[in-house]
């Protein structure tokens, strides 16, 4: 498929007398003519001082522009956002999916204006490598990622390794005085040691893993540390790469296709990664011109066995999977499972990305898994007749059917309030409402008040349903991206305290134990709901994003 026609490359741009104009203001900042003949290459990275998972890139990104020097091209350097899901919580999370978008939009934007070649991207975590994927499909353009890679974790005293989630944690067992003082302190100031995206299976680490599972990076690129000499490496070998696949006009949608996305996939389910994942796999899969539904995913899971987990479903960090052998090791593992003749930024298929176990402590074998299938599941049922979700990697011992008694909020302030002020039980059903795509708006996630039920032990054996999202840095009982949401009529508008609620993981149903005409008289009685926002983005946002099991697109 080739480019949107709008998009001209460098030679367009430069051309002529019409090319006098942008000629000048590349020369202003110091391009010369000479510079202005090789392939232009954006360097683009999600860069800011705001948190450490963005932090590298701009040193990055001149290993990257070095290498693009190196191998005959011109670098041009530009940034886009990168919000922090850590910061975001209960303050700003309204922001943080729909950053996503303006992500997608800013390069959209930025490279239709101004004459690229080639692309280089060096997203950050969360929210920019889905942006970022979103983009490189949708201008199918020659381009390849850098991921950051995580950063280092802290070794205690005993040698037991602290990442961000034993933060969160750490929140819920002080506050039920679990912790003192001292050691409370001593998390919070240490946990982060260096600059990376944080040494847990949260999102950033789960999509730096897919990116490279895609293909779009070069092999290890995701599971480096962010702080080795290593990784500069990759970035001048990145910059490099770049100009032959311009010269070898291979392009975005040569990579991302069906077979690939499916690779993901699998990749994703066999490391018990982020929940977040099955947001971002349809919308990229849709920028790419290919289906990917929530269906799909959890065919896809059905049949991957889990064979690695990491914090938070695990003692074991990003820092154990790269001495593992990371992505290639997994890829190797799961390979009978693989489309193998899928193309990569190598110009080879995937099959060059498997690499041998370097150490087994941290992976099981495809015959011996943790789990015999993938870390997500896909709920169906009466409350949620488009979908939910949970990761089930990070369910310790709670039983694959459960019926509980529901206890409704109206938002997570009101879940927060009842999680610090007054009693929870094990069995109790905690349901989340208002929280989606439309109502939040943005679909909120509820990691903190997740991270604080573990912490008060009480992790897996209280249920959270939401139409809201859960972090990939949550473990526990959690049921998230609930479709419909309550905003539009969803059934979890309905339910009412003492509702019983049936979870079944082992049937994959997700039912109110409420006869038919009970939840049809409901449904009926239902007020019209005031839009939650009007004004600015997160309006736009509101009026026209699709619902969690179509990947919370705009429309």
């Amino acid at each position: 498929m080739e480019t949107d026609n709008r998009i001209i490359n460098s030679q367009e741009l430069f051309k002529g007398i019409k090319g006098a104009y942008p000629r000048a203001m590349f020369k202003s900042v110091g391009y010369t003519q000479e510079d202005l003949r090789k392939p232009i290459i954006g360097v683009v990275s999600s860069w800011s001082e705001i948190h450490p998972g963005s932090y590298p890139n701009k040193e990055l990104a001149q290993f990257v522009k070095a290498g693009v020097w190196a191998a005959g091209g011109t670098p041009v350097e530009f940034h886009t956002i990168a919000v922090c899901d850590a910061i975001a919580q209960g303050v700003g999370m309204h922001y943080s999916l729909p950053s996503r978008e303006i992500v997608a939009a800013e390069i959209e934007l930025m490279v239709g204006s101004g004459g690229f070649d080639g692309l280089v991207l060096l997203p950050s975590c969360d929210k920019s490598p889905g942006g970022m994927l979103m983009a490189a499909a949708r201008l199918n353009l020659p381009t390849i990622f850098l991921p950051p890679g995580p950063m280092l974790p802290h070794f205690d005293d005993q040698g037991q390794q602290w990442v961000m989630s034993d933060i969160k944690e750490a929140m819920g067992a002080f506050t039920k005085q679990r912790m003192d003082d001292k050691l409370f302190e001593a998390i919070e100031t240490d946990t982060c040691t260096t600059v990376g995206v944080c040494g847990m299976m949260g999102t950033g680490n789960t999509m730096g893993c897919l990116i490279e599972a895609l293909g779009m990076s070069l092999p290890g690129t995701s599971t480096t540390p962010s702080v080795y000499a290593k990784k500069r490496h990759q970035a001048k070998e990145t910059g490099k790469r770049i100009v032959e696949m311009v010269k070898e006009n291979l392009r975005s949608h040569q990579i991302l296709n069906e077979g690939s996305l499916a690779n993901a996939v699998r990749l994703v389910m066999a490391i018990g990664g982020s929940t977040n994942a099955v947001l971002h796999l349809p919308a990229i899969a849709r920028e790419a011109g290919v289906e990917l539904t929530l269906d799909d995913i959890d065919r896809l899971s059905e049949q991957t066995p889990c064979v690695a987990k990491y914090k938070p479903s695990s003692k074991y960090t990003l820092w154990d999977f790269y001495q593992a052998g990371g992505v290639g090791a997994i890829l190797k593992i799961i390979s009978p499972l693989l489309h193998k003749e899928v193309l990569t930024v190598t110009g080879k298929t995937i099959e060059g990305y498997f690499s041998e176990v370097k150490k087994w402590q941290t992976v099981r074998p495809l015959n011996n898994p943790l789990q015999p299938k993938g870390g997500i599941v896909a709920l169906k049922g009466n409350l949620a007749p488009d979908g939910a979700v949970i990761k089930v990697s990070g369910v310790k011992d709670a039983p694959n059917c459960q019926v509980g008694i529901a206890k409704t909020f109206e938002s997570e302030e009101d879940l927060m309030e009842h999680i610090m002020t007054k009693e929870i039980k094990p069995g109790d059903v905690l349901v989340i409402r208002n929280e989606g795509p439309v109502g939040g708006p943005g679909m909120r996630e509820m990691s903190i008040p997740a991270a604080l039920l573990t912490g008060m032990g009480l992790g897996d054996s209280v249920a959270m349903i939401t139409d809201g999202r859960f972090s990939g840095a949550t473990r526990g009982f959690c049921i998230g991206h609930v479709a419909p949401e309550a905003y539009v009529g969803g059934p979890i508008a309905i339910v009412q305290d003492g509702d019983s609620i049936e979870i079944d993981i082992e049937h994959k149903a997700l039912n109110l134990r409420v006869s038919p005409e009970e939840i049809s008289k409901r449904l009926a009685n239902l007020p019209p709901r005031k839009r939650p926002m009007d004004k600015g983005f997160l309006g736009v946002y509101a009026r026209n994003v699709s619902q969690a099991d179509k990947g919370a697109i705009l429309e």
